[in-house]
């Protein structure tokens, strides 16, 4: 699955270039762990929130590379019929209720649904993923306020990748630790590097069962890097590229081969995947290309009220 988004983002980025997919485009290239191992840990039935960079949970979420690729392509077999593009991703049916394009507004909204869960009875954790850049918004502290007070079944998950577009984190926040945080709202935080899928789905798995419990949210803070620029319109000028190399060297995916490759896995067996990977997206790119494009009469039922309701 992380060569899944790995190998999607980069077609993804392709494509961009070559005109076919339309608006902005947020890749999660560099943060593959930190998607596979927390959705692993997630039952069927819980909620997941994250923000525009929203490719990755999605895939790992179970989408299926046809319709995300389709909706960046902005057709009507996306799995936002094509309106929403690489922002705005949706699939209610596996609980991942999208891909939110303000920053911090989706966590009061990830605080809501663990309200309900919880007001109703139900076995539902919700899991609300966003970047450091959004703990100094107003939403942030009011859904950590009302998650902390009420011992919500919500994990927050910050994924730290230093930079809130072309901010460093150090011109934005005067905490370098900002799961210190998480005490001024009355729960738990968690602070680890994002690079190790296994470390990842160990750690995240005790803030799920945390809330699972009854025991209130986590407030979880897993410093990462993307290796890409804050969008494909940015050229990531502000780090070096010295910088930039010693980052990946803990590339996710690099990381996990080498450790097979300890286990004694077979080299071979590792290059099938890939192959099996390519053609799957190769597949979806296909479908994409081929598919009708997003249709008018889709917008106006979805946009607007339909005439005569009040």
């Amino acid at each position: 699955m992380m060569m899944v988004i790995r190998r999607f983002e980069e077609e993804a980025a392709r494509h961009y270039a070559k005109g076919n997919i339309g608006g902005f485009l947020h890749l999660y290239i560099g943060q593959e762990a930190i998607a596979v191992a927390a959705t692993e840990v997630l039952e069927d039935r819980d909620y997941i929130f994250q923000t525009y960079r929203d490719h990755g949970i999605a895939l790992a979420r179970g989408m299926p590379a046809n319709a995300a690729m389709a909706e960046l392509f902005g057709k009507d077999t996306g799995c936002s019929r094509g309106l929403g593009g690489s922002m705005h991703f949706f699939d209610v049916e596996r609980g991942f209720l999208g891909g939110w394009g303000i920053v911090g507004g989706h966590l009061a909204l990830a605080a809501g649904t663990a309200f309900k869960s919880k007001y109703a009875g139900e076995d539902r954790v919700t899991m609300c993923f966003f970047g450091e850049g959004s703990t100094n918004i107003g939403g942030f502290h009011e859904a950590m306020s009302l998650a902390g007070l009420w011992k919500l079944p919500v994990v927050f998950v910050c994924e730290n990748n230093q930079y809130a577009m072309g901010t460093p984190l150090e011109r934005t926040s005067p905490l370098k630790d900002l799961s210190i945080k998480a005490k001024g709202y009355g729960m738990v935080g968690d602070r680890f590097e994002g690079h190790d899928v296994e470390v990842v789905q160990e750690r995240i798995a005790e803030a799920v069962a945390r809330a699972r419990a009854g025991d209130g949210p986590t407030f979880v803070e897993i410093q990462t890097y993307r290796f890409r620029g804050h969008s494909m319109s940015d050229p990531a000028k502000y780090r070096s590229r010295t910088e930039l190399e010693q980052r990946k060297q803990q590339d996710p995916v690099a990381l996990v081969r080498e450790r097979l490759l300890g286990l004694g896995v077979d080299e071979n067996a590792l290059d099938d995947i890939d192959l099996e990977v390519d053609e799957e997206i190769d597949a979806a790119v296909r479908f994409a290309d081929e598919s009708a494009p997003a249709r008018e009469e889709v917008m106006m039922s979805t946009v607007l009220a339909p005439e005569g309701d009040s």
